[in-house]
Formats: structure tokens, sequence, C-alpha cells
């Protein structure tokens, strides 16, 4: 691990406020401090990985990383793939984060929907019966015209 550069927690939140992956130079002790981690995260959603294993079952602190950072979606366990909050806000972040949602989900006409206003190639992703939508097949159509 990278050395230590931040050993008291009003430097680091200073740190993470302004670049997330600072957390990676914060002592372990801050690593597990909530407010910093939750701070970093909303800077730089793949700080997740610097943060204590105790902070990374906190759902606020996962929901903001995917808030960030979409494709985060991909390091979630199988129960966050298929919460329907955690995958809105993945693929209001980047419509690609559908490729990582449940089966359920991908077949979710909202969810769906948000993926394809972020990213018209997104529809690849979802059930055959939404790709086959005409609405969703035009929403693509305007978000990718060619």
């Amino acid at each position: 691990m990278s050395y230590i550069k931040y050993k008291d927690r009003k430097s680091a939140l200073k740190a993470v406020k302004e670049d997330g992956d600072k957390l990676k130079y914060a002592a372990p002790n801050l690593r597990d401090d909530r407010e910093v981690v939750l701070e970093a995260v909303k800077n730089w959603g793949t700080a997740l990985q610097y943060a204590s294993d105790n902070l990374r079952d906190d759902r606020e602190i996962m929901l903001e990383a995917v808030k960030n950072d979409g494709t985060l979606l991909s390091w979630f366990s199988h129960n966050l793939k298929a919460d329907r909050e955690f995958v809105l806000e993945a693929v209001k972040n980047n419509g690609g984060a559908l490729q990582y949602a449940s089966d359920k989900l991908r077949d979710d006409r909202e969810v769906v929907l948000e993926a394809v206003k972020n990213d018209g190639f997104a529809l690849d992703y979802a059930s055959e019966t939404l790709q086959n939508d005409p609405e969703i097949r035009e929403i693509k159509k305007k978000s990718h015209p060619l």
C-alpha cells in the first residue's frame, strides 16, 4: 500500500474533498472513518477500493460511489445488482452499467429507459422484450442517430 500522508482527520477530509483518490494516502483509521470515506467516494467513486472492509458494506457509501461511477456496480454483490435503487443510480451515471444489473432489472422498463437515455448502446444489455420496444428504440435513435 502507499505511504501514509494524511494522519489527521481534518487534512484527510480536505484532501479527499479535492481528490477522492487521496484516500489511499490516509492512515488506516481514516480509511475506516465513515465521513472521510463518504467524501472520497462522492468525489471519486473508485476510492471505495481504499475504504476499510467495514465500510465497503455501508449502503450509503456504496450508493454514493455508484452515483459517481456507475460502472462500480460490477464490484457489487448479486443482491445489490438486483437492487433497483442501486441500479437506477448506476445507469443514470453510466448507461452501460446496465450490463451488470440482474436479469430482472434488465427487463425493468424504467431502468432500461434511464440507461438508454444516458447511453443508447445500453439497449444491447436489456432484455429481448425491451430491446424490441418501439419507444425505447426511438430513444436510442435520438441519443445515437447513426
